[in-house]
């Protein structure tokens, strides 16, 4: 059987990393900066691209590689890069494309971390974006596009909103401006969602979530889909000669994987940034049990939703997998499964919501989402905390929503903590 039509249960145990007769059978943390080489000329070599291998830890590891190549298996690209952060891997991969001057056109369904990073610091790189409602009509989002724009960009399903993004819609209004569509597949992971396969063109995640699945390491990654064409005029970075490459074409040297290749070279190269050897290794180590991780997420996460939504402390609940949710048509077209993040308010308000926050005692109350235990946070306050009114309710961020990373502990405790923690809240 060609290792190529594996399942991806399978991949996410066997592919990436290919033991040699004698080595160990798991992968090994090579905890080195530097490589050892038997002639200048092989390093050279190395500088000039000509050949591949790994010549400083800044640009690549053969651990964080092993990681890499796993994930671009699971997503179906031609190539990745592994990130120091998830937020890294956001800038990297516009910055990979747009520069002073440019512009990028955004969804305003993003996470409060993602919209500063935009709206603020790569506006002073130069960068302009223009933020529009996903939910729009194509021709009100192409109406945002301008000459000068580099890329479409969203989310598939939003942090924290868990509204999905119309991936045929977006894919198509790219494809039309002649620009990729770049996607944030953090909540679905590879194994819900396979964005490329839906015309999307770079695939992004914060590895620090369900990839990990742990809480135990930082990290982003960028998946090339190697299905655009870079070599349309309007990307001259990718198709013209390179100066600090001695005029290497990076379309015409490497094709498809131009995009994931100059990324490397380049920004990992001058802004470091990359993946650490540990935080690879237990990243791979999270995506062997990913498959079996995010079914069980699902699962839970769909009977707190349900017994929130009956529960008549609850003023609002939001999960797509609700048949009732307005997002429930998108999620059955685009998703295997949900996640195991959801949205709610209680009745009384913001006050209430924190008040019931407050009194849960087997979900804590922390700055992180997606892992193996339950947790809530209030995005208004904290990682929205930086946007104004507005710009929280462009976002899906309201005053009392409470967002709630449903964990693999048994679903009947999870529920119980809530409802002694409603009661504690609106008696």
């Amino acid at each position: 059987m060609d290792k190529k039509d594996w399942g991806f249960e399978t991949r996410t145990i066997q592919a990436g990393y290919e033991p040699k007769n004698g080595e160990p059978r798991v992968l090994p943390i090579v905890q080195s900066t530097t490589y050892a080489y038997d002639t200048a000329q092989a390093v050279a070599d190395l500088f000039d691209l000509k050949v591949e291998g790994h010549m400083y830890s800044r640009i690549s590891n053969p651990t964080v590689d092993a990681f890499e190549k796993k994930m671009a298996s699971l997503e179906g690209g031609v190539g990745a890069l592994a990130t120091s952060a998830g937020q890294t891997a956001s800038a990297f991969a516009i910055m990979n494309i747009a520069g002073t001057g440019q512009h990028v056109v955004a969804s305003t369904k993003l996470y409060g971390g993602t919209f500063n990073l935009f709206e603020h610091t790569l506006r002073k790189l130069g960068i302009d974006f223009t933020f529009v409602d996903q939910n729009a009509s194509a021709e009100e989002i192409k109406a945002a596009f301008r000459p000068e724009t580099r890329a479409l960009f969203g989310e598939v399903l939003t942090n924290p909103g868990t509204e999905v993004l119309d991936l045929d819609k977006f894919s198509a209004i790219a494809k039309e401006m002649d620009v990729p569509l770049i996607v944030d597949n953090t909540f679905p992971t590879p194994y819900f969602c396979n964005p490329i396969q839906h015309g999307a063109n770079i695939v992004i995640h914060s590895a620090t979530k369900y990839i990990d699945g742990h809480a135990t390491s930082v990290g982003g990654v960028i998946v090339d889909g190697g299905n655009f064409n870079w070599a349309n005029g309007k990307y001259p970075e990718l198709s013209e000669p390179d100066p600090s490459y001695h005029g290497l074409s990076y379309t015409e040297t490497f094709g498809e994987a131009a995009y994931i290749v100059k990324a490397r070279v380049q920004l990992t190269r001058d802004f470091g940034a990359y993946m650490a050897p540990q935080n690879a290794w237990l990243c791979n180590l999270g995506l062997e049990t990913l498959h079996v991780r995010m079914d069980r997420h699902a699962e839970n996460a769909l009977k707190v939703a349900k017994w929130l939504e009956a529960d008549d402390r609850v003023a609002w609940v939001k999960y797509p997998g609700l048949e009732g949710d307005e997002d429930y048509k998108n999620a059955k077209k685009y998703l295997r499964g949900c996640s195991g993040v959801l949205t709610f308010g209680v009745k009384g308000g913001r006050a209430a919501s924190e008040a019931m926050m407050d009194a849960l005692e087997l979900a804590t109350i922390q700055v992180h989402v997606a892992d193996i235990r339950t947790c809530v946070l209030h995005p208004a306050s904290m990682t929205h905390r930086q946007l104004n009114d507005e710009q929280q309710k462009a976002c899906g961020v309201l005053p009392d929503l409470v967002r709630v990373s449903v964990g693999l502990e048994k679903a009947e405790d999870i529920i119980a903590d809530f409802d002694q923690a409603l009661k504690a809240a609106t008696k």
